[in-house]
C-alpha cells in the first residue's frame, strides 16, 4: 500500500473523486503544510495557518498506478489557479503535493510535468516536504457520502466526480 498527500482545493471534492476508484483503501482529509499546532477547519479557513486542505490517499500500486492517482490529481482540480480553486480563495486552498521521501518526489514532479501535457506551462501546484499531518474533523471525513443534497456537494463536488467517473471509468469501483 502506499499513501500520496495532496491539496488541490476544498478536501470534500478530492475525498469524493478518490472514493469512487478500484484499489483505493482510504481516504482521510485533514490539513497540512502550515506551522499552527493542531489546526482545525475554523482556524484553517482563515487563511492564516499556513496549512492547506489535503487527502491522504491510500491505495494498493497492483489494481490502480500511482500514476493514475497523480494523473486524477491534475485532471479534477484546475493547477494553474493559485492559492484557489473557483470560488474557493485563499492559501488553504492551493494547489500541493507533499512527498514523504525522494522516490515520492520523483513520482509527483513526474506526474506535475506529465500534467503539463494538457494545462500547459502555467502549472504552480508546488512540491513540498510533508510535515504533521492533522486529520480534519469527523465530519469533514467522506463529506459528499454523507451530504450528497448539500449545496456545494451538488455544484462543485459532483461534476468533479461525474468527469472522474468519465475519464477514468476502468478504475471505478463496481
Amino acid at each position: 500500500m502506499q499513501t500520496f498527500v495532496i491539496a488541490g482545493g476544498c478536501f470534500w471534492c478530492l475525498d469524493a473523486v478518490y472514493r469512487v476508484l478500484r484499489g483505493v483503501s482510504d481516504v482521510v482529509s485533514g490539513y497540512t503544510g502550515g506551522a499552527t499546532p493542531n489546526p482545525d477547519y475554523e482556524s484553517v479557513c482563515t487563511g492564516r495557518t499556513g496549512h492547506a486542505e489535503a487527502v491522504a490517499v491510500t491505495f494498493d500500486p497492483e489494481v490502480i498506478p500511482a500514476s493514475v492517482i497523480l494523473d486524477v490529481f491534475f485532471t479534477l482540480h484546475d493547477p494553474t489557479q493559485l492559492n484557489r480553486q473557483g470560488a474557493d480563495v485563499g492559501t488553504q486552498y492551493r494547489s500541493a503535493m507533499f512527498y514523504t521521501d525522494d522516490e515520492q518526489k520523483q513520482l509527483f514532479e513526474t506526474a506535475r510535468t506529465r500534467a503539463t501535457e494538457w494545462w500547459g506551462a502555467g502549472i504552480v501546484t508546488t512540491i513540498e516536504p510533508l510535515n504533521v499531518y492533522h486529520d480534519a474533523e469527523d465530519y469533514h471525513q467522506d463529506f459528499f457520502a454523507k451530504n450528497p443534497g448539500q449545496g456545494y456537494c451538488m455544484a462543485v463536488a459532483l461534476p468533479k466526480v461525474n468527469k472522474i467517473r468519465k475519464s477514468y471509468s476502468e478504475y471505478l469501483v463496481s
